[in-house]
């Protein structure tokens, strides 16, 4: 490896581990453009001598990530998308809803914010602003802090809103005494802001649209995966992935389904299978006890499909994740139902399974319940039902598993 390599990975290396500050799934290409931004700013030269500034000052990883985490954005930045956007994904959505039923959308690396108003400012010509504040829920999230305080703030000079047409700006913002614009108050409450990082953390869930433009092409392709994994558990299964226009997924499995490659918007295709969930499931980016992490899956995927006795996994939203052959054959479950709500499935009807899952997930300790009895057509089996709890690195619990073993009691043949 040559020296200037070596150097790059030990310095995001010790970011990593000393700050908390995980730039390894950056492309190395543009990171090095950044990091060299930066160090031309100290008049440092090598990657070594910036680490040796690191260590003497240990905020500096503060101003590296303004610099690395840049925030290129505008107001309906490749403005035929978004008129595809609004003519036509937009509508759809509205049109698959009950008049009063919420819609979710989610602008993930939303940056400064501009992004995120613009598909407010859609939302609300399409719907009206009233029933927009009534029905709209709105998340916008991003790793850096100092652009999700600047989204918050929704304050624009004159430069930044020049994209917008006159009657949408003199419509939704106002003239500030300093002479910017701010974003429509009420209308600004209505969004969530929160810092979330794409890699590490959960998704947002049961989302309509999600809006990511932008933010993929900086990542490994290995990450990029990893996100879309993410992105496909959060939207709902008629939902839609709006991305940037220099972005394609581009996935193993085509779990995403183009419904126009020209701006990029998708739709889910096929369901995430049991390597995928683990993936999702999986926070910790340490190094493995086994040294491939694909032997590791195939492992423990075959144990769980394997198992003599019938076996569940259950998210925090209570839909079903997985399911073994065993309880395939037991409950007549087929690989549509992953996904669907357990209330939605016969399985729900099992005595007790409401209340244990309440008290599993309030105390956060296994239950286990005893002579549980499943009705079919001609015969009553009865099971012990074990429900434990699964935690991730960060003891944040990420789904229940469900064993099902028959007892001993006799089977009631019912006539």
């Amino acid at each position: 490896m040559p020296a200037a390599e070596w150097e790059m990975e030990t310095l995001l290396e010790y970011l990593k581990y000393s700050s908390g500050c995980d730039l390894t799934g950056y492309k190395r290409p543009s990171l090095e453009r950044r990091f060299r931004v930066r160090m031309r700013e100290l008049k440092i030269d090598s990657y070594l001598d910036y680490l040796h500034y690191l260590q003497r000052h240990s905020q500096e990883y503060i101003p590296l990530l303004n610099t690395v985490l840049i925030n290129l954005t505008s107001f309906f930045r490749d403005r035929a998308s978004w008129e595809y956007l609004a003519n036509d994904i937009i509508p759809a959505i509205i049109a698959s809803k009950q008049p009063d039923e919420p819609i979710r959308v989610w602008s993930a690396a939303c940056a400064s914010g501009q992004e995120v108003y613009s598909v407010v400012i859609l939302f609300a010509e399409a719907l009206g602003i009233e029933s927009c504040l009534q029905r709209l829920q709105f998340i916008a999230t991003d790793w850096d802090k100092d652009a999700l305080s600047q989204a918050r703030n929704a304050t624009y000079k004159l430069r930044d809103v020049s994209a917008i047409p006159a009657d949408l700006l003199e419509k939704y913002f106002e003239q500030t005494e300093q002479g910017g614009y701010i974003f429509h108050r009420q209308l600004r409450r209505r969004i969530i802001f929160a810092d979330h990082n794409l890699v590490k953390h959960a998704p947002m869930s049961k989302i309509d649209l999600l809006v990511c433009r932008n933010a993929l092409m900086y990542f490994k392709s290995d990450i990029q995966i990893t996100i879309l994994i993410r992105f496909h558990f959060g939207l709902k299964n008629n939902g839609f992935l709006f991305l940037g226009k220099a972005e394609m997924v581009m996935t193993p499995r085509p779990i995403f389904t183009p419904v126009n490659f020209k701006h990029q918007v998708y739709q889910k295709g096929l369901k995430l299978d049991l390597e995928e969930h683990l993936q999702l499931c999986s926070r910790s980016r340490k190094k493995p006890a086994i040294d491939s992490p694909a032997t590791d899956i195939r492992i423990w995927q075959t144990a769980f499909e394997t198992s003599p006795v019938a076996q569940l996994a259950i998210d925090s939203n209570r839909c079903l994740i997985l399911a073994n052959a065993k309880a395939n054959t037991l409950f007549g479950l087929t690989l549509n139902d992953l996904g669907s709500s357990l209330q939605s499935l016969q399985l729900w009807q099992l005595p007790g399974l409401c209340q244990s899952f309440e008290k599993v997930n309030r105390d956060r300790n296994p239950v286990r319940l005893e002579n549980v009895g499943w009705k079919t057509a001609n015969d009553t089996t009865y099971f012990d039902i074990s429900i434990t709890p699964v935690f991730n690195a960060d003891t944040q619990l990420i789904c229940l598993t469900e064993v099902f073993s028959r007892t001993n009691v006799l089977q009631k043949r019912v006539w």
